[in-house]
């Protein structure tokens, strides 16, 4: 009997899978509905997958069973604070002495995990998947807001001034040309 273009067999539920419905982890293939946590069973990509010998798991539950264990670390890397040192007053013991992360940001803890960068909004890691650029410094996209109003920005609504990002409207009120025709307060003068 000939083989009609089947594909190779999937490492979680055994079945055929073919190229329309293929995801490769670790040299195997799985359907794309049976790549899923093997914990708690939520659907997966190439940017939350971690894969430990033939299972694969979400980032957190690789975390919380493969992850460091012991005084400090919560229930393993899955539950890691991402706040910078000093932040999170509940998980660190408060400190006299200045840490040397703190002051050294290419060398701190955030570095061995792909994050160098810091958002001048709210001084926290910024991550790839997560990162906007404007005013030439990376941002959260949740914090990629105006600085006046609070309006979410994206690359062709923002403006910048002294490293700080406005929407254009803030900007123009209150950065913009000012007097006569140009709606702002010498224009009213002139009327009354």
């Amino acid at each position: 009997m000939p083989h009609w273009g089947g594909g190779a067999k999937c490492a979680a539920c055994e079945k055929m899978v073919y190229h329309a419905e293929e995801v490769q982890c670790n040299g195997r293939s799985f359907h794309k509905t049976c790549f899923i946590c093997m914990s708690c069973r939520k659907g997966l990509d190439s940017t939350t997958v971690a894969a430990h010998e033939s299972e694969i798991y979400c980032k957190s539950c690789y975390g919380k069973k493969y992850g460091p264990k012991g005084y400090g670390y919560g229930q393993g890397a899955g539950a890691l604070s991402s706040d910078p040192p000093g932040q999170n007053e509940e998980l660190q013991p408060r400190e006299s002495k200045p840490q040397a992360a703190a002051a050294n940001p290419s060398g701190n803890k955030f570095s061995k995990f792909g994050a160098s960068d810091r958002c001048p909004r709210c001084s926290k890691a910024v991550y790839a998947a997560e990162k906007v650029m404007g005013a030439g410094k990376p941002w959260h996209k949740t914090c990629f807001r105006c600085a006046l109003c609070g309006k979410s920005l994206e690359s062709t609504t923002v403006t910048d001034k002294d490293g700080e990002i406005y929407c254009k409207v803030c900007y123009a009120k209150n950065f913009g040309p000012k007097g006569f025709g140009l709606g702002n307060e010498a224009m009213l003068e002139e009327r009354e």
